[in-house]
């Protein structure tokens, strides 16, 4: 069998790898093969490895920074497998810091119950997993396409009737376009951090598999849920401060020196990462916006001198270059996108609404994460999850889950695109409806234009008026989708109107979704809303 898998950060290469065994595997990717969000993972990976933890804690961990959205089945089957999945890493090549006496050194990170986080590199350990992974991918027969973009997915009707992936569409490194044909396509193409004016993800999460998938028909869930890290270094650029640091037991101040998070939550600055961002943003608030100051000087009298540097060697290096020395002064820090929560919705296995396409990492929504991540459960998702695609694949091409069950509501997205939104299975929703965005002519946009918009209006903190508002403003925008930067564009605009209109479909506050017009959380709103393009209802075309 023919497997195109798009994206190689960690969930694609796992993918590769262990498809490569049984099928012909075609790895593509728009950039160099080493360039993800895997690169940029800090803090480590997190798993019950250690005799006084266990993975019925680590579920519960998971569950309770859910905020009641996750998918229970996903949960355990992530922290159960997670274990034997990272010392299959460790096989692979993984080289993960260890302590004095020869054990895996591990952390402390917000929300956990126990220091189950391993780690690499000091603060690198995306870096360390990317490399050993790139190894042995490089080893074994794989197709790469490096600088190639996907432009959409090929979508034809099979035997049966029914619609199946068969390929993308894609864009070669000269700008001519071409198809590669697959018998199974697996997304592994990431977030869409691009989406917001700061975001600690770099330039290439701009969406492009998820939006494609959208426009193919597949369906997307959890897209209101967006997670903001609390503490990306406030400069340009926003280079992330891991959580880890703060488990090590750094403390936020405000610019008066004082300590404020226990003023917010009772963990402080361990409560999970959408407690914190709040508390960051509503103490920036008091002090007309700006940043407000993490303190890591303690760490070294804590620990010894030179353990800022040692433990975090990159984060050191990245304050240094903007002119901090972080162990003799606190540095500024504020809230950035990180990580979405929403993507292509999957079963346990990777298999997607659309035969012949699966999803995994970052790009795949199996309700693991529910309406807020807890920290460090990123690089073991993908890892447990992608590990699971690449073995269905021999059982199973492409065949679609059922159908979610449940009361189904429809609702507009924008001024094109006709939603039906289904309750996860077991739900009890209740139906509603929300007004459609007004149609208005058609504008062109900047990719600035989107991302200050989104920052603004479907950031932190959110309302009816200022969604109802972005909402219409984003159905009369346009984008100018010749080149590859203008089709990244055109699928940052399509997920910046179905995220908006998932915000303004959800009146409650929950997780990282938090609406400042309906603060309360909802035991009506106690399920995950997907959403699927209904192309019978188009009344255009979907803009190329």
């Amino acid at each position: 069998m023919r497997v195109v898998v798009v994206g190689t950060g960690i969930a694609g290469l796992i993918t590769a790898y262990r498809a490569s065994a049984q099928h012909d595997v075609v790895l593509v990717t728009k950039a160099e093969l080493a360039e993800s969000n895997t690169k940029y993972a800090q803090g480590g990976i997190a798993a019950a490895l250690f005799p006084d933890d266990s993975a019925a804690s680590h579920i519960e961990d998971t569950l309770r920074a859910g905020a009641g959205l996750c998918d229970l089945p996903a949960v355990e089957v992530l922290c159960t497998e997670g274990p034997q999945r990272v010392r299959d890493l460790i096989a692979l090549g993984v080289e993960f810091d260890r302590a004095a006496d020869g054990e895996l050194a591990r952390g402390h990170e917000a929300a956990h119950s126990a220091r189950r986080v391993i780690h690499a590199g000091g603060d690198a350990t995306g870096l360390a997993i990317e490399v050993a992974l790139l190894r042995a991918v490089r080893s074994i027969a794989v197709e790469v396409h490096e600088h190639t973009f996907m432009r959409d997915l090929v979508v034809e009707r099979d035997t049966e009737g029914a619609e199946r992936v068969v390929g993308i569409d894609a864009v070669a490194p000269d700008g001519s376009a071409f198809r590669i044909d697959a018998d199974v396509v697996v997304l592994a193409s990431g977030g869409a951090g691009q989406l917001y004016r700061h975001t600690t993800n770099p330039a290439v999460t701009t969406g492009d598999g998820i939006a494609a998938a959208w426009r193919a028909g597949a369906e997307l869930a959890d897209v209101e849920f967006y997670q903001f890290h609390p503490t990306a270094l406030a400069v340009p650029g926003s280079p992330l401060v891991s959580e880890a640091v703060r488990g090590e037991g750094a403390v936020l101040l405000d610019e008066h020196g004082r300590r404020f998070m226990f003023d917010v939550h009772p963990d402080g600055e361990l409560a999970p990462r959408d407690v914190v961002a709040r508390g960051i943003a509503a103490a920036m608030a008091r002090q007309e916006g700006r940043p407000v100051l993490l303190d890591a000087t303690g760490l070294e009298a804590a620990h010894h001198p030179g353990f800022l540097e040692e433990r975090f060697p990159s984060i050191t290096r990245v304050t240094r270059e903007h002119g901090f020395d972080w162990t003799r002064e606190p540095v500024p820090v504020t809230p950035a996108a990180h990580y979405w929560m929403g993507g292509v919705r999957t079963d346990l296995d990777g298999r997607t609404t659309l035969r012949g396409l699966y999803a995994v990492g970052e790009a795949a929504c199996t309700g693991v994460h529910g309406a807020n991540r807890l920290a460090s459960n990123s690089l073991l998702e993908s890892l447990v999850f992608a590990w699971r695609a690449a073995d269905a694949l021999d059982a199973d091409a492409g065949t679609a889950p059922p159908a979610g069950e449940g009361r189904r509501l429809e609702s507009a997205a924008s001024r094109v695109h006709r939603l039906e939104v289904v309750p996860r299975s077991g739900s009890a929703a209740s139906a509603s409806r929300s007004p459609r965005p007004v149609a208005g002519a058609a504008g062109a946009a900047t990719r600035a234009d989107i991302q200050n918009l989104m920052w603004a209006a479907v950031g932190l903190e959110r309302d009816a008026t200022t969604l109802r508002t972005a909402a219409e403003t984003l159905a009369e925008w346009s984008v100018d989708a010749t080149t590859v930067a203008g089709l990244e564009d055109r699928n940052l605009l399509d997920l910046a109107r179905i995220v908006t209109h998932a915000a303004l479909v959800r009146e409650e506050s929950r997780g990282a979704h938090d609406r400042t017009d309906a603060p309360e959380t909802r035991e009506e709103w106690r399920h995950s809303l997907a959403w699927h393009l209904e192309a019978a209802a188009l009344t255009e075309e979907v803009p190329a």
